[in-house]
């Protein structure tokens, strides 16, 4: 099955999603960092990545255009998991180079949903 990167730096969320995904059969590589996370991608070439928006140091948004700027990553799926749920936050995240634009609080289901529909 495919390898999901996280990017989330509240641990109970990074948690909720690394036991739902790993529930649907994914194997999981998490990180509170995006900085790191972009060394994470280009070490584990994971399938799909799951990003945060609001996060210190990089904000999900700039890691959205730096994945998307280099030319091996820029057809990596990305999904935006986070609690902006604001038209505007959608629009903005999806024009950074964001798939998939999910709210928290969200369903396993929702989630697999998601991952699912950019594999």
């Amino acid at each position: 099955m495919s390898k999901v990167l996280i990017i989330e730096d509240t641990v109970s969320e990074m948690e909720l999603i690394s036991d739902y995904l790993r529930d649907s059969g994914y194997t999981v590589i998490a990180t509170s960092d995006p900085k790191d996370a972009l060394e994470k991608i280009n070490q584990y070439k994971p399938n799909v990545i799951i990003t945060d928006l609001v996060m210190p140091g990089m904000n999900g948004l700039e890691l959205c255009r730096s994945i998307r700027k280099n030319p091996e990553t820029q057809n990596l799926p990305i999904v935006v998991c986070t609690s902006k749920n604001q038209d505007l936050d959608r629009m903005w995240a999806m024009k950074q180079g964001a798939d998939v634009y999910v709210t928290k609080p969200f369903s396993k289901e929702e989630l697999v949903k998601a991952i699912r529909s950019v594999e």
